[in-house]
């Protein structure tokens, strides 16, 4: 008998070390133990006008802090934000693992962040992790924000400080389990400077805008969750919504993307949402980049010029299809 419980402990013992090797290479031990995060700081951002002036461009030009933040307009071209409920909230549209809920950001003490500190917001903003400490959906692109300068981030919590209060109260983010607990893998701790991005090179200037305007995010598919690296910005994302369902678009620089396009014609699609008479769908949120600057634009355009052309062609305007290359299905799927 006694032998008999040795091999039963042996056996128990042996199937706890592979158990172990088994989630240290995959899922990791953060779904169990938690997210990483930083111990919260004291620190506040000095409200100047250059910082003011800064984060309001920012956050309605670049980010599109508002445009997800926000009810919108949807009978507008490009479905603006209403104008009097900028920042309070709403459930996101769309099919994810569960319910997600765009918090109120505006300053409103009951209903919004008006309690919250300058670091609970650089945290939530930059790292992934909510006021409350709980792991943000990734819907957030902090993974993207992780790259934003320190006097960037300062800029925008100054700014989203004066908007007006909006009460409005919403239930929290529900993420279906597993889902729940394999998202604190994402957050990043930031804990050395960030320095600022002042380069004079208009490819590298539209490359840190483009990281903060989460272009790839939309422009990238992906399957159970993570981005296709061979498929980086040549579309393939499905999104719903009042508008009805659409694919995102291929934007690089093949022929089957956006080689056809001029600076010129890229800077009337951002600021119209046209290109040429077709009119594109409100999930894109040209009504933001609209208020970037040519320059600004320019650079954006250049960036897109240097990436890696891929072959990827999708067509809102034909009935979806299966696509060998993106698992997914859309206009021209089957053509690919």
């Amino acid at each position: 008998m006694k032998r008999f419980w040795r091999f039963v402990c042996i056996g128990i013992f042996a199937l706890a070390i592979v158990l172990a090797a088994a989630i240290s290479l995959t899922i990791g031990w953060r779904p169990m133990i938690g997210a990483r995060k930083r111990a919260l700081t004291d620190r506040k951002f000095e409200a100047t006008p250059a910082r003011l002036e800064r984060g309001r461009y920012l956050v309605n030009g670049v980010m599109g802090c508002l445009y997800c933040h926000s009810e919108h307009d949807e009978k507008q071209p490009g479905s603006p934000p209403i104008e009097s409920r900028l920042g309070a909230g709403e459930p996101f549209p769309g099919d994810f693992p569960g319910t997600v809920i765009v918090p109120n950001i505006t300053p409103d003490r009951e209903t919004g962040a008006g309690t919250w500190s300058d670091d609970q917001l650089a945290r939530a903003i930059r790292e992934g992790i909510g006021h409350d400490g709980r792991t943000l959906f990734p819907l957030m692109p902090y993974e993207k924000f992780r790259k934003m300068s320190d006097e960037d981030l300062a800029s925008v919590v100054v700014y989203l400080r004066t908007l007006p209060a909006v009460r409005k109260s919403l239930p929290g983010t529900e993420i279906i389990f597993p889902v729940k607990y394999l998202i604190r893998s994402v957050p990043e701790p930031i804990e050395s400077p960030v320095p600022a991005q002042n380069s004079a090179d208009p490819v590298k200037r539209g490359e840190y805008l483009v990281r903060m305007a989460s272009c790839e995010e939309c422009h990238t598919p992906r399957q159970q969750g993570q981005a296709l690296a061979s498929l980086a910005f040549a579309g393939g994302s499905e999104f719903s919504g009042p508008f009805g369902t659409v694919t995102s678009a291929n934007i690089t620089p093949d022929a089957s993307g956006i080689s056809y396009y001029d600076e010129k014609l890229f800077i009337s699609v951002m600021r119209t949402g046209k290109v040429e008479a077709r009119s594109l769908k409100p999930i894109m949120p040209w009504v933001v980049y609209r208020n970037m600057t040519d320059d600004d634009i320019r650079a954006v355009f250049a960036y897109l010029r240097t990436l890696k052309p891929v072959h990827h062609r999708v067509d809102n305007s034909e009935p979806p299809t299966l696509c060998k290359l993106c698992k997914g299905k859309h206009g021209a799927g089957d053509q690919n």
